[in-house]
């Protein structure tokens, strides 16, 4: 299904969080099929399993090849991840940032979510990185 996902990293040093890379399909937590990338611990556990989880992928735009989506920022994605503080959370439209691995997806308040603008980086394409789905009759 065409959920998309941003991924991202918020490190206590910096005011912004920082965009890792996007997914067009399957952004949903239980379509991420590498779940221990939602369960990591350490930055640097996340940053692996991240890595390891998009090389898997036909569908993911890392941030060399600009931001996928014709949208400015995440509060459009389906679906942001963020790790901060040795846990990842979870963010559904911009609505609130909680806990995937938890059953109640109760908020959980962390930070200020201010999500980087994205317009200067646009670069929406045709091809597996934009979920788009092309009917023809």
């Amino acid at each position: 299904m065409g959920t998309r996902a941003d991924f991202y990293i918020k490190k206590a040093d910096q005011a912004e969080i920082v965009w890792l890379g996007s997914i067009a399909w399957d952004g949903y937590p239980d379509g991420i099929d590498e779940p221990k990338v939602l369960e990591a611990k350490t930055e640097d556990e996340y940053l692996s399993l991240l890595t390891e989880f998009f090389s898997k992928r036909k569908d993911v735009t890392l941030p060399e090849r600009g931001w996928p989506w014709p949208w400015d920022n995440s509060k459009t994605t389906d679906y942001a991840y963020c790790y901060h503080e040795g846990k990842v959370y979870a963010n559904c439209f911009g609505h609130g940032w909680y806990d995937p691995n938890d059953e109640s997806d109760e908020p959980a308040i962390i930070w200020e979510h201010a999500y980087p603008d994205m317009k200067s980086r646009k670069n929406v394409r045709m091809d597996e990185g934009s979920g788009l789905i092309v009917i023809r009759a």
